[in-house]
Formats: C-alpha cells, sequence, structure tokens
C-alpha cells in the first residue's frame, strides 16, 4: 500500500516541477521579448510550432498574438484567449480581424 502513496508522491512532485519549470520558462520569453521590444527589435525570432516557419509579433486589444508567416498560424500564451474572449461580446470580431472575408 504504502508504494502506491511513493508512486503517487513521486507522481505529484514531477507535476510540480514540470509546472514550475513551465512558468520559469515563460517568464524568461517574456523578459527576453521586452529586452528585443525595449532595443526596437522585432518581438520574436520564434519558429513556428505547426510548421517551423518565422513567427511574427502583432497586437489585438493589449494581447501579443504571434503569428506564423508561412501557414498564417495564430498561437498565444497562456491566458490570452480567455482574455480576448472577455473583452469580446461577439469573437467573430476577432477572427474577422485575423482572416477577413474567412467570417460571417
Amino acid at each position: 500500500m504504502s508504494e502506491i502513496f511513493d508512486e503517487r508522491r513521486r507522481g505529484l512532485e514531477e507535476e510540480y516541477f514540470r509546472r514550475k519549470d513551465k512558468e520559469s520558462l515563460d517568464r524568461l520569453r517574456e523578459a527576453l521579448r521586452d529586452e528585443a521590444r525595449a532595443r526596437g527589435e522585432h518581438a520574436t525570432t520564434m519558429e513556428c510550432p505547426r510548421c517551423t516557419g518565422k513567427l511574427h509579433e502583432d497586437t489585438y486589444d493589449d494581447v501579443r498574438i504571434s503569428r506564423c508567416d508561412t501557414c498564417s498560424g495564430i498561437w498565444l500564451d497562456a491566458g490570452d484567449l480567455e482574455h480576448i474572449i472577455e473583452q469580446e461580446n461577439a469573437v467573430g470580431r476577432w477572427f474577422h480581424a485575423f482572416w477577413p472575408g474567412r467570417t460571417k
């Protein structure tokens, strides 16, 4: 029985440290973006996770959105979509801003 508890404890510890690592990486990426922006450089040189195209940063309602120049994919940071939806009465306006002609 104690083996089950030990495995559960180890699993919880691993999840905790994965979450802490992700938070640290997110803070580091944000700091690097802020530094690049302060130097007047383009905001990002990240690759698209879908097609490895180059991501460029757009801004929509104070939310930074990474957009792929190859596949037109849109990538948001954690919590950004919820923030956009809270500010919008109609989500269609947001989609129309990035994909004109594809929404009603």
